[in-house]
């Protein structure tokens, strides 16, 4: 079950995963809702670890994250990179303005950026938010400047340099070991 990748989340779910079903979602319980956190926290967390943590048997655990994955709330499991650790030192929220009923052109134009991290269709003063990751701030430049504004459906942009981030979910270092949701 766990995995790790940066390619872009085709629709319905993560690479490898089923198609999230058009039903309706069936409603998370207080324990689902803890193992969604507790998963968010450490992907890696075996399943024995999660059922004694929410106080339910490991079959009971394995079912609930199981039924999760199945019903599309949990898409996948990746890693936190520390972007600054890793080479990636400048960061930056890009809002664009874009053509009428252009979206899905620009999205995919987007997929394609080295360093694009999140791209959303927002509403307000933007069309578009843009989270970007590079070297330096050289290559953020040429990226703005050269990559962005060359796109035909992108009317204006607006870089906003991120000086520091705080991960909410980073509870901090994680445990060392295989991938887990195992048994052990």
């Amino acid at each position: 079950m766990a995995g790790a990748g940066s390619a872009p989340v085709p629709p319905g779910g993560a690479p490898g995963t089923p198609p999230v079903p058009s039903v309706p979602p069936r409603p998370l319980d207080p324990i689902d809702r803890s193992i969604m956190r507790l998963l968010q926290a450490d992907g890696r967390a075996s399943i024995r670890s999660v059922a004694e943590q929410v106080h339910v048997s490991r079959a009971n655990a394995y079912a609930r994250i199981n039924r999760l994955i199945d019903d599309g709330v949990i898409r996948g499991f990746t890693a936190r990179v520390n972007h600054e650790r890793a080479g990636q030192g400048a960061s930056a929220y890009i809002t664009l303005k874009i053509v009428q009923n252009s979206w899905r052109t620009v999205r995919e134009k987007l997929r394609e950026l080295p360093g694009a991290a999140h791209i959303a269709l927002v509403s307000g003063d933007f069309d578009v938010l843009l989270l970007v990751h590079t070297p330096d701030n050289r290559t953020l430049r040429e990226l703005v400047l050269t990559r962005l504004q060359s796109i035909p459906e992108v009317l204006s942009t607006r870089t906003l340099l991120v000086f520091e981030e705080t991960d909410l979910l980073d509870t901090g270092p994680g445990p060392s070991g295989p991938p887990a949701l195992t048994e052990e």
